[in-house]
């Protein structure tokens, strides 16, 4: 146990810019939201601002609170209902917090996104600039997922995915994820009276993966599983995640104050830069292409570029700039990786020598297919990659 909480000192002590995600199970209540635990984790998340500590909220709650106002009795199914909800909702969602945190002298900015605004790198980019403004301007950013516009294919799928996104996007240092639940625990508490709380997780593999359930409460769409996968994805950027019981009174303060509080996911020791991690994680791929042996060893074991000659097809229409997978001659992803070319032009040019390309497209962007800078290894998803790029 001082081990545990030595861990946790030592990674919180350098902590400059935190992301906290707050789930909807912690931040409604039976008639609308919960205002004295909103109160309470403003309070918490002030103390932090005056310590010189950004913050940067991830709320959920907009569709909850929908719920609650048009006095529902499930979640709405079809995404028009949703969407409806949502708009309902987050009007009273955001003023709930700005009354809360002005009563701290705090100013707090609203900031929707859809998944379309992070595949595209100069969305991405744009969202970016204006999180890090709000934060100049000591405003704290609250987050959400634009429920009222987004479609199917452009959701994030849960907030514990878009809070993930946001803590590369902000460059934050920590993500603190909480819920209605004190943590990870080895059985699902809710059914399981013996379940124990793994108190530190220093990497997620399949067993982690295996604890952790899927089963989403009534007023959310991510489970444990969704928190899971959003502590591997900031782990492999190099950021700690503690999954936390936010209905806890003070539980931020205490988490800060070192307190074994919840789980604690370590961070990679090697990580992916910002850029190759928003390529690997944030970019949704928009296609195939099939590689041969060569191109596959050039690619994997000396870290080359690829090359039009190396590919044998290509699956999916996509344009350049998108993110396709890379698949060997056995049918396995081996990276992913952002195109330099139109699947419609990579189709013509495949097989060729470089040099060819100007003579078959009557131009061209660069001589290679996918750029290395522009790539991310399956493995190193897992293990992480330090080759970045100079520019963002």
């Amino acid at each position: 146990m001082p081990q545990n909480t030595n861990i946790r000192t030592e990674l919180l002590k350098s902590v400059k810019r935190v992301v906290i995600k707050i789930g909807s199970g912690v931040l409604t209540a039976h008639d609308g939201l919960n205002m004295p635990v909103m109160d309470d984790l403003t309070a918490d998340m002030s103390t932090l601002k005056k310590s010189g500590i950004e913050v940067v909220l991830v709320s959920s709650g907009a569709i909850a609170a929908g719920i609650r106002k048009l006095g529902m009795t499930r979640r709405p199914r079809s995404v028009s209902e949703q969407q409806a909800t949502a708009a309902v909702g987050q009007g009273n969602l955001i003023r709930a917090w700005e009354n809360a945190f002005e009563q701290h002298g705090h100013q707090v900015g609203q900031v929707l996104l859809t998944r379309d605004d992070l595949t595209h790198r100069r969305r991405y980019l744009n969202a970016r600039n204006t999180t890090f403004t709000l934060l100049s301007w000591n405003i704290i950013p609250i987050v959400n997922e634009n429920d009222t516009v987004v479609v199917d294919e452009l959701k994030f799928g849960d907030n514990d995915n878009l809070s993930a996104m946001v803590t590369n996007l902000s460059e934050s240092d920590f993500l603190i994820n909480l819920t209605n639940i004190d943590g990870l625990f080895d059985k699902d508490p809710r059914d399981h009276e013996d379940a124990h709380l793994i108190s530190v997780v220093e990497k997620v593999d399949r067993k982690i993966t295996q604890f952790a359930g899927a089963i989403p409460g009534f007023l959310g769409t991510g489970g444990m599983g969704s928190k899971i996968r959003a502590a591997k994805k900031v782990a492999i950027a190099g950021v700690p995640t503690i999954i936390a019981n936010g209905l806890k009174p003070g539980i931020i303060r205490r988490l800060f104050a070192g307190r074994v509080e919840g789980t604690l996911f370590l961070p990679e020791a090697v990580s992916l830069c910002s850029r190759k991690h928003w390529i690997a994680f944030t970019k949704s791929p928009k296609g195939e292409i099939t590689i041969d042996r060569g191109a596959e060893i050039a690619i994997v074991e000396k870290g080359k570029s690829l090359l039009p000659s190396g590919i044998k097809g290509v699956k999916g229409q996509f344009s350049l700039g998108n993110s396709v997978l890379l698949i060997n001659e056995d049918g396995e992803p081996v990276a992913v990786g952002m195109v330099s070319y139109h699947s419609g032009h990579i189709q013509k040019i495949m097989g060729s020598r470089s040099t060819d390309i100007e003579s078959i497209l009557g131009f061209k962007h660069d001589d290679e297919v996918i750029h290395r800078n522009n790539l991310v290894l399956t493995a190193h998803m897992d293990e992480g990659d330090t080759a970045c790029p100079l520019k963002v």
